[in-house]
């Protein structure tokens, strides 16, 4: 065996691997970041700002979260590689901020409120290769030095020096092809499919399982064009995003020298006296280190879980509730990080806030799958909603919404987690295993119909569904398959299996408006849509979002209308152009795009008697991709499926002798 000589680093699994680790931490330190900034922004005009400057701070705070959902979903994309390629995602990650040598020296990250500097830095991190782009000022790496050892072959897998994001990605790529043309397709991508997260559990583009070179190629290519290393055209990569809010942060900040856009939220929080003070401010003020310390707790538990899931086989009822509670602690983290970032870090710091300080378990590995792990799950969160109410117990909103959440929480966990002990494992492994079926609640709940809308009350909500609007888009029994039951006898629709705010966004995902709801837990309902949408889908129907009224009366802010001509239940789509082979493309030309003054209000949708869609008000109509096609205060669009300037109406239906009735 002496003679032996070792594979080339790049096809070494093992390496693979390592990157891979290092793949996932970044992403999940990038997504900190953002919530971070995100976090520190300010509220409107009762937190000091003018009307203008509210406005852009909402749509900033809007643009920071769906990045940071987008790491998310990197993230997601990364560890299924990881999987397919039989390794255990990395969870876990080092805490902020990082020490030197855990990235290129040309990568710092660390938590920091948000403001020019930062917001610079973010561009620089997403900036495409050959870009010019500098650093933001108080980000700049330690002492220049070059990861790495000498050359040679090695066994030992070492962190490698890239440039950009996009720069490490492109290497990877290379290595996963190496190491397929070492070993083959098959054997490469020889992890359980089943333990990947996939759209059954999550709603996350970067949830698709990685099957072989062609999927994992692919999610690396997704990952670098909406984001890291994106080409400078790429029309809404994070990179154009972080230059949009530049040019509106500038452009207020010349009009009002003393636009203040965030809270001085601390950079690099930390709950304990540091060994090493620099960069890093202690808490002190007992209430910050509660909210801190009660977000933290529900960061870990958070971390926990999705490692579980990666270790549970799905689909499966247990694997899709680790998931939802996962998603559904980071949305009580959230209003955590919201309060700490408003009150003072302490008497040794007077000059910022505190903030959330993201910190991780010493090991975040997923817990050996049974009934003990989901003990540990369900006194983890009863322990952190216990721990919300005396925070609660001072009226702040924030804490409120935090507390209630996490109530919510512990009830769906305690629901639908199996506590019953797992059969011996001689007696397990010669039983047959039973396909694993969603879990659904011991009695059904209330349900009434009423004009053709279905409506069933849960305990924290009414759940509302229209049948006739429905054009099975499949979020609702993919985003929440335990409430949302697909091909089953008698009650199927079940509001309390999950979470509540994780279903309201799966809710607000559904493209028709045929899922609609009302709070009955005093929180807020569904808001109006910043901006009135029409989106024209590739050979498929209008997805409008606004403030609708259809035919004169509210028709709520979700709809998809027919424009095949041939739908049973005009003017909303019943899915009938799939039947007619209905052809028109999603990316139409773009004409006059000039930016309206508003951008929201009433959109009056009138459909024509055997004519077209009259639309009034603000609106902008958005190709398949996202990029604008026109933005219109009035306008008609085609129905009948025959115009030869779709989405505009040309007067076709006239000729063909269309029937809208």
């Amino acid at each position: 065996m002496n003679d032996v000589t070792p594979a080339p680093a790049l096809t070494q699994r093992e390496v693979l691997l390592h990157a891979l680790y290092e793949a996932s931490e970044l992403e999940h330190n990038l997504m900190c970041t953002y919530l971070y900034a995100a976090a520190s922004l300010k509220d409107g005009e009762r937190e000091g700002l003018r009307a203008e400057e509210a406005a852009a701070v909402r749509r900033w705070r809007q643009v920071l979260m769906g990045v940071a959902i987008e790491e998310m979903g990197h993230l997601a994309a990364v560890w299924n590689i990881t999987s397919a390629l039989g390794g255990a995602p990395r969870i876990g990650r080092s805490n902020f901020p990082l020490d030197p040598g855990l990235l290129p020296a040309s990568v710092v990250v660390k938590l920091a409120p948000f403001n020019a500097d930062t917001l610079q830095h973010f561009v620089f991190l997403e900036r495409p290769r050959g870009s010019t782009e500098q650093d933001g000022a108080g980000f700049a790496y330690e002492r220049n030095y070059v990861r790495g050892g000498t050359g040679g072959a090695r066994l030992t897998p070492m962190g490698v020096n890239y440039d950009t994001v996009g720069d490490f990605y492109e290497a990877l790529g290379e290595g996963l092809r190496a190491l397929v043309a070492h070993c083959g397709e098959a054997n490469a991508f020889d992890g359980d499919r089943a333990l990947q997260l996939s759209p059954e559990e999550v709603n996350l583009p970067g949830a698709r399982q990685v099957v072989c070179l062609k999927t994992a190629l692919a999610a690396f290519a997704a990952i670098v064009e909406q984001g890291e290393g994106a080409p400078r055209d790429s029309i809404g990569s994070h990179y154009q995003k972080f230059l949009g809010i530049r040019a509106e942060l500038q452009a207020l900040t010349e009009r009002n020298p003393a636009f203040a856009p965030a809270f001085p939220a601390a950079t690099n929080p930390v709950l304990r006296r540091p060994p090493r003070p620099e960069g890093r401010v202690w808490l002190e003020n007992p209430d910050a280190v509660a909210t801190v310390d009660l977000a933290n707790a529900c960061y870990g538990l958070m971390l926990r879980l999705l490692a579980y899931a990666y270790a549970v086989r799905g689909p499966s009822a247990e694997k899709s509730l680790a998931v939802d509670l996962a998603i559904g602690l980071m949305q009580a983290v959230m209003p955590l990080a919201e309060r700490a970032a408003r009150l003072p870090a302490g008497p040794s710091n007077p000059q910022c806030n505190a903030g959330v300080s993201f910190i991780t378990l010493r090991d975040s590995a997923a817990l050996p799958p049974g009934p003990a792990a989901r003990r540990v799950f369900v006194e983890r969160i009863k322990q952190l909603a216990e721990g919300a109410a005396p925070l609660a117990a001072g009226g702040d909103a924030r804490a409120v919404a935090a507390a209630r959440q996490l109530a919510s929480l512990a009830a769906s966990a305690g629901k639908g987690f199996d506590l019953t002990p797992a059969a011996p494992a001689a007696a397990a492994a010669a039983a047959p295993q039973p396909a694993a079926a969603p879990a659904t609640p011991a009695a059904a709940p209330a349900s009434t119909v009423s004009g053709g809308v279905e409506t069933v009350q849960g305990e924290w909500l009414e759940l509302q569904f229209e049948a006739r609007r429905c054009i099975h888009s499949r979020f609702c029994v993919t985003g929440a398959p335990q409430v949302f039951l697909a091909n089953v006898k008698g009650p199927w629709i079940h509001p309390d299996a999950m979470p509540v705010e994780r279903l309201v966004e799966v809710a607000h995902a559904c493209p028709s408006g045929a899922i609609r709801y009302r709070r009955k837990d005093g929180a807020p309902e569904e808001p109006v849509p910043p901006v009135n949408l029409a989106g024209v889908r590739e050979a498929g129907p209008y997805a409008f979002r606004g403030q609708l009224e259809i035919d004169g009366a509210p028709a709520g802010f979700r709809a998809t209308l027919c424009r095949c001509g041939a739908s049973t239940t005009k003017p909303f789509c019943d899915g009938s152009h799939r039947e007619i082979g209905f052809t028109a493309t999603g990316e139409p030309p773009s004409g006059k795009t000039d930016m309206l003054p508003t951008r929201d209000g009433v959109l009056a949708i009138d459909p024509q008697p055997n004519g077209p869609l009259r639309v009034r008000g603000n609106l902008e109509i958005m190709s398949g991709t996202g990029r604008v096609v026109a933005r219109v205060t009035s306008a008609y669009l085609c129905r009948c499926g025959g115009s030869a300037n779709k989405p505009f109406c040309d007067g076709t239906h006239s000729k063909i002798g269309f029937k809208s009735t």
